[in-house]
């Protein structure tokens, strides 16, 4: 069977796709411990496949917990080359609504104690987060949501909470002020990691209710993020079978060289152990 080329995480109420054929359940080993379940892949729509339950199944981890760094890196050395995520968010804008869905093209990181890098421990490298959603992928993104029966918005910023609570009625009224549009808490540090690996990434951020800032609407409760996010499964199983349709084979993004110059630790300084650890992300860099 090909490696699959792009793989799908699920965040909550997303825990499987339906009409994957030819399935398999493939478990991967990392350096950074076990990834969040079994990588499930087959066919969709006669495509290659890969799907990864953000959570696990059962929704196992919370934001804080799952162990991303094993999720990124098992999709790589899988073959992966392109990540769609599928995340719940809360609105901070009044035109966008509950059941509506947002594409992001920037992000504001408010984690605290979440793992943001593959690297340290006797490499270092620094690469470019400007564009944290790949461009191309997140247009292929965007078109194909706008053929489904879904209000979709073309770019917007997602602002990412640690969590598990939800935000206080001033920290909602602060990100407001900040400009963001969308607010989640798994968006980070997966875009980060999958830079680091070379990986195209973008999320589709469905909307499941109006954070706390909105005086009109009640207090957001997990019972109201399931019920609309459930409502939407549909909606991004269908927005995934048309993104396989349209993903060339080709990348043109800039995404795979990423780490071009980014490794500045001198070569002769770079341990074995590092070296073992993160080959999969930087051999064609250390042995050119």
């Amino acid at each position: 069977m090909p490696d699959p080329k792009i793989a799908f995480i699920g965040g909550s109420g997303l825990y499987d796709i339906d009409g994957m054929e030819n399935r398999r359940e493939v478990t991967v080993e990392t350096p950074f411990g076990d990834p969040s379940d079994a990588v499930v892949v087959g066919e969709i729509n006669g495509v290659e496949a890969a799907f990864l339950p953000r959570h696990g199944r059962g929704h196992r981890f919370s934001p804080t917990e799952i162990p991303v760094k094993a999720n990124i890196y098992a999709l790589k050395s899988l073959g992966v080359e392109r990540v769609v995520s599928v995340s719940a968010v809360g609105s901070l804008k009044e035109h966008i609504k509950p059941l509506d869905l947002v594409v992001p093209d920037q992000i504001i990181d408010r984690t605290r104690r979440r793992s943001d890098t593959f690297f340290g421990d006797g490499i270092v490298a620094h690469v470019g987060f400007a564009d944290p959603f790949c461009n191309e992928l997140r247009r292929i993104a965007f078109e194909s949501a706008s053929l489904e029966d879904v209000d979709c918005h073309d770019g917007g910023t997602y602002l990412v909470i640690e969590g598990p609570q939800f935000s206080t009625r001033a920290e909602s009224a602060v990100y407001r002020s900040w400009g963001a549009n969308v607010i989640g808490m798994t968006a980070l540090p997966e875009a980060k990691l999958a830079r680091e690996a070379e990986l195209c990434y973008t999320t589709l951020a469905f909307v499941t209710d109006y954070d706390v800032w909105h005086d009109t609407k009640e207090e957001v409760t997990v019972e109201m993020v399931i019920q609309n996010l459930t409502h939407n499964v549909a909606t991004a199983q269908g927005i995934i079978r048309r993104m396989l349709a349209e993903i060339p084979d080709n990348r043109t993004c800039g995404c795979e060289s990423a780490l071009k110059n980014a490794v500045i630790t001198s070569r002769e300084l770079i341990t074995k152990d590092a070296q073992n650890r993160l080959g999969i992300l930087v051999n064609k860099y250390l042995n050119a």
